[in-house]
């Protein structure tokens, strides 16, 4: 497939007289499948030979930038700059004209118009575009970048729109820097193994590997299972091309992520479904083999297909189990993204008020000695809950476990739907030097 961007050479005289691409840089509006218009920016342009005409890389404003994407002239309208709120830029805010022309072209659109009181179908993407728009919680995983970093003035372009992953056909979120295959176009469509995580652009080349491929479970060591649920150790040094291929998919849904191929400082925790066909990949967490701030996970990601099930908490669960078994305080490394915010919040709420319902006179210390979280983790947890002041020069604990059971009876705080099974485990700590447990 041969494409030309916008910022290589001159190639005009090969572009259709009757059409022009729209100026990189510039602002527009942007149709929606669910007709409605999003302020965007062009980003990129490019001559795409198979579809005969110009795609353009627009970034939404004020949107995550995993809804980037390529679109065509046909969904792009242009708009003056004066016209666009910059700030929270959302449907309807361009003032002036602009505003009656979405309300023209939206008319139709109400705020009970949305996809779940819609007749209409949708894809994914066009779900996960309704949802990041509205702000609404989805719970992917996070990386050791957080959103306001100089990464986000750095704009990548997404070349892979999708992936076929076993059963799935899953849209990308964000830019992977999957080497080019020699002797294959690169397309928008990606074929990756679910076993070994080996990666082609052609169907039939991927086909034949499937008949070839002999791993059907992740290499390493089995450390957990309890019913269809697996867990594996993988050494990145030993497991060297197994673990930047890992880190290549990964990278797809993640946006902030950096490690790609150094792997070898790092093991990784591969979460699986077992069934008569083998241990099909759910998620992930990495974590240095040695980390002079006691992070215990470097990176976390759960498969888009395998969300809002539970399996991320369960990440979080089983990576403070290893804390424990290893006589160590953890914590995730920092900044978290506003997603990985999140979900840990939400993991340390849950075992802390856990512990605290039935029990009197705790301190800070003994919840991180009892959960192996980090002291001002459980600190940040408890304030914003406002179950914690600041007394002679320490944080003290200031609610009662019968106030504990009615606040989480009020709020309906719920257990996790997957707990990790502490019995389960079958894992010893790399030997260091002894350390005793407190």
């Amino acid at each position: 497939m041969s494409e030309e961007m916008s910022n290589g050479p001159d190639n005009s005289s090969l572009w259709p007289v009757n059409e022009s691409p729209h100026t990189v840089g510039e602002n527009y509006v942007v149709s929606w499948p669910d007709r409605t218009l999003h302020p965007a920016a062009i980003i990129q342009t490019r001559y795409k030979d198979s579809l005969g005409k110009f795609e353009h890389y627009v970034h939404y404003t004020g949107a995550n930038r995993r809804l980037d994407e390529w679109v065509t002239k046909e969904r792009i309208e242009r708009v003056d700059d004066s016209q666009f709120s910059l700030t929270n830029a959302r449907v309807g805010e361009v003032s002036g004209n602009g505003v009656n022309h979405l309300k023209n072209v939206s008319k139709l659109l109400k705020p009970e118009d949305s996809f779940e009181n819609s007749d209409r179908k949708i894809t994914r993407h066009q779900k996960r575009m309704h949802v990041e728009m509205n702000h609404l919680e989805e719970n992917n995983g996070f990386d050791s970048h957080g959103p306001d970093s100089e990464h986000d003035a750095l704009p990548q372009i997404k070349l892979i729109k999708c992936i076929e992953f076993g059963r799935y056909e899953i849209d990308t979120w964000y830019y992977s820097p999957y080497p080019e295959i020699p002797g294959e176009a690169r397309e928008d469509k990606l074929f990756v193994c679910e076993y070994c995580f080996k990666y082609t652009s052609t169907e039939s080349t991927f086909r034949l590997h499937q008949t070839q491929c002999t791993r059907f479970q992740p290499p390493g060591q089995e450390i957990y299972r309890k019913g269809a649920l697996s867990l594996y150790e993988v050494d990145g040094k030993e497991e060297k091309l197994y673990c930047q291929c890992l880190c290549l998919l990964a990278k797809l849904f993640l946006d902030h992520k950096t490690l790609y191929f150094s792997v070898e400082p790092f093991r990784f925790y591969i979460l699986t479904e077992v069934d008569h066909e083998g241990a099909h990949f759910v998620g992930y967490f990495s974590k240095e083999k040695e980390s002079s701030e006691n992070y215990n996970v470097a990176c976390i990601m759960t498969l888009p297909p395998f969300q809002r099930k539970g399996y991320g908490k369960f990440l979080i669960q089983f990576s403070y189990e290893l804390s424990k078994r290893e006589c160590q305080i953890g914590t995730p490394e920092k900044p978290l993204s506003d997603l990985g915010k999140v979900s840990y919040k939400s993991y340390w709420t849950w075992i802390l008020l856990n512990i605290m319902k039935g029990e009197e006179r705790l301190t800070i210390k003994d919840l991180s000695h009892r959960t192996s979280i980090q002291q001002e983790d459980i600190i940040q947890t408890l304030m914003a809950l406002k179950m914690v002041k600041y007394w002679k020069g320490q944080h003290v604990i200031c609610i009662s476990p019968k106030n504990v059971l009615e606040y989480v009876a009020t709020c309906g705080l719920s257990e996790p739907r997957i707990q990790v099974d502490p019995a389960a485990i079958r894992w010893d700590p790399p030997k260091k030097p002894s350390k005793k447990c407190a």
